[in-house]
């Protein structure tokens, strides 16, 4: 589903009436978080999450730092509950042995930039993670989930939506209320354009250091420029998207808004093919999108890659020698 509008309305009266509703969920997840962790790594375990619902950037986070980890000499392994995806784990992902409906469209991407396991118990996938010769662990997602002990937790933010009416699920996007949340982070990264940036400045806790990133597209070859596609994402906030092929001067004809995770059936691959060749249009999509279309139907999309800059890693490198994890 995606995200209600009323979510970043704050004089929404659905948003309003739904408030007690949020207080109850929000008392739920606190007792979760209270509970003690039922498996402590030997090896450190950064937590990349969110407080928001949807998609915040977690997944070009936890590809970033893992190419970080490994300038630093480091043996990342990366943990996904691996939504979406029907294996229980804990399994290894393989890009040539496994497609999405097994494991999930991110943990596909991530198992590109290092070993990546799939577990829907995360104690059992960080286990197996810790037996393989990981020397880190990444855990994405799973900042509410208590079962792992985390010894650095990054909680990513989209500078544009921020936290949105400040309200928790179903009053608005929070899982969490922000304060609550951000007094367990390590580090809040803001992720978006430049003036976004500058506007969000929430209130952070003096154990929570502000970190500031922004997406770029990677060079394909391709010439965008005048481009006439038809763009299509199932991704937490598709028009983003949309908004980096506008910035690279593609002519975004059309732009068709999925659910994140969207499964690709025929009728729908079907019905974007007819348009496409109609209006004689391109079609583009995202990376985490690409891994989940048919092999058959690749080769008639552009995928348009993008990585997350983070604008000044000495805080986080700072964050990470507190926990033990320096340039080898």
């Amino acid at each position: 589903m995606r995200p209600p509008l009323f979510w970043y309305r704050d004089k929404s009266l659905l948003s309003i009436l739904l408030v007690p509703v949020g207080a109850i969920y929000a008392a739920a997840t606190a007792r979760r978080v209270r509970q003690d962790p039922k498996r402590r790594a030997t090896v450190p375990v950064i937590c990349i999450g969110n407080i928001n619902a949807g998609g915040t950037g977690k997944t070009p986070t936890a590809i970033a730092l893992t190419q970080r980890l490994i300038e630093m000499g480091q043996t990342p392994h990366i943990v996904s509950r691996g939504y979406g995806g029907v294996l229980a784990g804990p399994v290894r992902v393989s890009p040539t042995e496994h497609n999405a409906n097994d494991v999930g469209d991110e943990p596909l991407l991530l198992a590109e930039f290092a070993s990546t396991w799939v577990s829907k118990d995360r104690a059992n996938g960080v286990k197996a993670a810790e037996e393989a010769g990981a020397s880190v662990i990444l855990l994405d997602d799973g900042f509410q989930n208590p079962s792992v002990f985390k010894n650095l937790s990054i909680v990513t933010v989209d500078a544009v939506k921020g936290f949105g009416n400040g309200r928790v699920l179903p009053a608005g996007p929070l899982r969490e209320p922000a304060k609550h949340g951000l007094a367990r982070a390590d580090a809040m990264l803001v992720i978006g354009p430049e003036h976004a940036r500058k506007a969000f400045q929430p209130a952070l806790p003096p154990n929570c250091t502000r970190l500031d990133g922004q997406l770029d597209a990677l060079p394909t070859g391709m010439p965008w420029q005048g481009q006439r596609v038809l763009a299509f994402a199932g991704i937490g906030h598709p028009e983003k998207f949309f908004a980096t092929l506008k910035g690279l001067g593609a002519d975004v004809v059309r732009g068709e808004a999925l659910d994140d995770h969207q499964p690709f059936t025929e009728a729908l691959l079907t019905r974007l093919e007819t348009e496409a060749k109609a209006r004689g249009l391109n079609l583009v999509t995202t990376e985490k999108d690409a891994v989940r279309l048919p092999d058959t139907f690749r080769s008639k999309v552009s995928v348009l890659p993008v990585r997350l800059s983070v604008l000044d890693w000495a805080p986080l490198d700072a964050k990470l020698a507190q926990i033990g994890i320096t340039p080898r």
